[in-house]
């Protein structure tokens, strides 16, 4: 077991159930969500309504969830100020740049120019995400590795846990969608590289293509895989799951280590596509209770955060040296 610093342990201690599990409602979303919200035309939709949807949700499904993850553009200070991100919830801060640059077969993810660990700490936030695109075997797989480690030593000079979110694709352009079997050992070789120490949380990826693999004995075998090869806890992406799909693969995931969830459309993808009244009824009535109900499932089945991480020693000079 690891010991974690004084920070990220309180940290975490804000992003968990009382039993350690983590059930983050994600909404970090930037150009996809405005191709949700008017496909025909994503680049009309302004700002405003973009703020005005996470606001909305965040309101509405917030405190189902153990924490939000919101990105600093267009949510996160914003849910704050406006009274939309409850007081007793958890913030996550994504700390990448939307999208990737290069070629599509050899992604370079960046941050966020302007934000970072340090503004993120001072705006209050419990931890912070990266997302990366990343594969093994990809000509910037090294530059990858190298922005997960900078990053990750800032998290520690800041005592701010980091939740790293890797994503896989096909670095050979004759492969558009990786086959279900690579995607496995892609998925668990990135969990064995990339949960470097200043790792806190991995968001991982269901380690398999759940569309195409329907044995859940298969699900299970791939989930406990990857939970031998993290080294810190890992909470599974929703990704395109629909809901009732993705209750199943985190009944699965949980039951094999997982620790929870980071749910994203699977809750709140229908919302997108309606407004005003119809739009508050949908999230009161429907996102919610399923948030409601993957928290329970997770406090219930996830193996808690705390089984990775003890907390510190400390004397009553702690201070003096912290």
């Amino acid at each position: 077991m690891q010991t974690l610093s004084i920070g990220k342990y309180r940290c975490l201690q804000q992003c968990a159930t009382s039993g350690g599990a983590i059930a983050v409602l994600a909404l970090d979303h930037r150009n996809n969500l405005r191709q949700s919200l008017n496909p025909e035309a994503p680049d009309q939709v302004p700002d405003a309504e973009l703020i005005a949807f996470k606001q909305q949700v965040v309101s509405a499904v917030g405190s189902a969830a153990t924490a939000v993850l919101l990105d600093p553009q267009f949510g996160a200070a914003q849910c704050i100020l406006s009274g939309a991100l409850p007081r007793q919830t958890g913030l996550l801060t994504a700390v990448e740049a939307t999208g990737y640059t290069g070629d599509p077969h050899g992604r370079q993810s960046r941050l966020l120019e302007g934000f970072g660990i340090s503004k993120a700490r001072r705006m209050g936030a419990s931890a912070v995400k990266l997302l990366v695109y990343y594969h093994p075997e990809a000509p910037t797989a090294a530059a990858i590795e190298a922005l997960v480690q900078q990053t990750a030593a800032e998290c520690q000079a800041h005592d701010l846990p980091l939740f790293l979110e890797p994503l896989s694709y096909s670095p050979n352009p004759k492969v558009k969608k990786l086959p279900s079997g690579e995607i496995r050992q892609v998925v668990i070789e990135t969990a064995r590289r990339l949960t470097i120490p200043g790792v806190d949380v991995l968001k991982a990826e269901f380690p398999l293509d759940f569309n195409a693999e329907k044995d859940e004995a298969r699900w299970a075998e791939a989930c406990a895989e990857l939970s031998a090869a993290s080294r810190c806890p890992w909470v599974l992406l929703s990704a395109s799951a629909d809901y009732e799909t993705f209750l199943r693969m985190v009944t699965v995931a949980c039951q094999q280590g997982a620790t929870g969830v980071a749910v994203g459309r699977a809750v709140w993808k229908e919302a997108t596509r309606l407004r005003g009244n119809e739009r508050l009824e949908f999230l009161q009535k429907t996102a919610r209770p399923r948030m409601e109900r993957l928290t329970a499932l997770c406090h219930a089945l996830a193996k808690p955060w705390t089984s990775f991480y003890a907390p510190p020693q400390v004397q009553p000079d702690w201070y003096l040296i912290y």
